[in-house]
């Protein structure tokens, strides 16, 4: 079921901002900030407002339709969940980012319910650190991705 379905199912009205707003996160190749989701919609709708995507992005969130990911830049980037779950790890030297395969978290899953009783939702994680080529000293210059 799509994402305006779901809002449509739930009894969300289907504005022309969230319509835009959920277009603009279908159509990111890559992670999305709630300001460039806003320059997308800005673009379209010049009398929308960044609130209005921040709304927008809560109720998709409290709808478990997107996933919210901290990448330690400052600002959260939002990915469509039907895309499927994904992990990364971010170096915070050179800004690199890879992916993680869900498997290797695994382990932290199962170590946490046993441990503390307590159940990870570990959909959508970045994990920083440091890239083997910032510690082995041979930094490079940032390639974000995200």
């Amino acid at each position: 079921m799509s994402c305006h379905e779901i809002l449509q199912e739930k009894g969300h009205r289907l504005t022309l901002q969230r319509m835009l707003v959920i277009e603009a996160l279908h159509n990111a190749v890559r992670h999305i900030s709630a300001e460039e989701i806003y320059e997308e919609l800005h673009r379209r709708h010049p009398y929308a407002n960044i609130s209005t995507v921040y709304r927008t992005l809560e109720l998709l969130k409290e709808l478990e339709l997107v996933t919210e990911t901290d990448f330690g830049e400052g600002r959260v980037r939002y990915h469509v969940a039907e895309k499927g779950h994904h992990h990364h790890l971010v170096c915070h030297s050179c800004g690199r980012v890879a992916d993680l395969e869900e498997t290797a978290l695994h382990p932290l899953k199962e170590g946490l319910l046993d441990e503390y009783g307590f159940v990870a939702d570990l959909r959508h994680l970045a994990i920083s650190g440091r890239c083997n080529e910032c510690r082995s000293g041979h930094e490079t210059e940032p390639k974000l991705r995200y």
